[in-house]
């Protein structure tokens, strides 16, 4: 047997055949013994993705209500989406509603933004430098980020409004009913399991790096931005989608500090349509909790390549 020129061994070429032959035989799928497995997954399948059909059919449904709500909408519309995304949003009453979701969306996307990349940077800088340094009171202080965070929003939500009030006294820009005193408080919670999640990770980078630059004349700041930080590009993203994601659906701080309608987030906003403000109105409610949902998922499938790596890369130190 010849190929290109040369000619093959009668051994070459048993093996070449034996593994064409094999990689032509695709195995057969068995259901038997693994049935319940299929099970499971098609039941948690159903369950998760219930909720979302469901929002989705009253998004379409012409009845503002969710009362006879189907998976396919009897009567199925588009002026749920038509009204929010034009300001034209009719109240029990007859009446038109003052409900600008682009605005709303608008300030959520700033607030959740700023809050990600913000709280990102301090969470890496407060990683790096108990990953890397030894002082005292570094095992106290790790344990202190994690209690903080048994604590409820709620406990803090009128302390937090008090301090916001008597501050907007003397700077305006982060009183009450401002974006930047939302970003700020938000930013005060930011060194927790984010912290955690990142020191996992960078006591998987090794240290030699870390002396490597030392060596050449590198000051620690340097070794931060220029080492660690481009090895630590997975979990840098995985924690800024979690802070993104949770500030994007945040709602009791925002509601407290939030005042007028102009300034609302989307989540704040949004509670207008179920409650007696608009009347009840599920429809635009579900068609606003549709079209919220996009940043999300247009951010997860941008960044999945790096989701993966970033939630398991730190879980075993080695």
């Amino acid at each position: 047997m010849t190929t290109g020129g040369s000619e093959l061994t009668p051994t070459a070429a048993q093996n070449i055949r034996s593994h064409a032959a094999t990689r032509a035989r695709r195995p057969k799928i068995s259901f038997k013994g693994n049935w319940w497995r299929h099970l499971v997954a098609l039941i948690a399948m159903v369950v998760a993705l219930f909720p979302v059909v469901f929002v989705a059919s009253s998004a379409f449904n012409r009845d503002n209500t969710l009362q006879g709500a189907t998976v396919i909408p009897a009567h199925v519309t588009l002026h749920n989406f038509g009204n929010l995304l034009h300001n034209n949003v009719e109240t029990s009453g007859g009446g038109k509603a003052d409900a600008p979701y682009l605005s709303w969306v608008l300030n959520s996307l700033i607030v959740a933004g700023a809050t990600a990349l913000f709280s990102t940077m301090l969470g890496a800088l407060a990683a790096y430098a108990f990953s890397r340094f030894r002082f005292k009171g570094r095992r106290m202080g790790m344990v202190a980020l994690l209690l903080i965070q048994m604590f409820p929003q709620t406990v803090a939500v009128a302390a937090i409004y008090l301090l916001m009030l008597n501050v907007g006294k003397i700077f305006h820009p982060i009183g009450l009913n401002t974006r930047l005193a939302v970003i700020v408080v938000y930013l005060g919670g930011a060194m927790g399991v984010q912290t955690w999640l990142m020191k996992g990770f960078f006591d998987t980078i090794p240290k030699e790096l870390d002396e490597s630059a030392r060596v050449d004349g590198a000051t620690a700041a340097q070794i931060f931005w220029g080492v660690i930080l481009p090895l630590a590009t997975p979990v840098l993203v995985v924690v800024a989608l979690i802070s993104f994601v949770f500030t994007l659906n945040e709602f009791v701080l925002a509601s407290a500090l939030l005042q007028t309608n102009d300034h609302f987030t989307l989540p704040v906003g949004m509670y207008g349509f179920i409650s007696q403000q608009y009347g009840q109105r599920w429809g635009p409610f579900a068609a606003g909790s549709l079209m919220a949902i996009v940043p999300v998922v247009v951010l997860f499938f941008v960044l999945q390549k790096w989701i993966v790596n970033g939630l398991t890369a730190g879980a075993v130190k080695g």
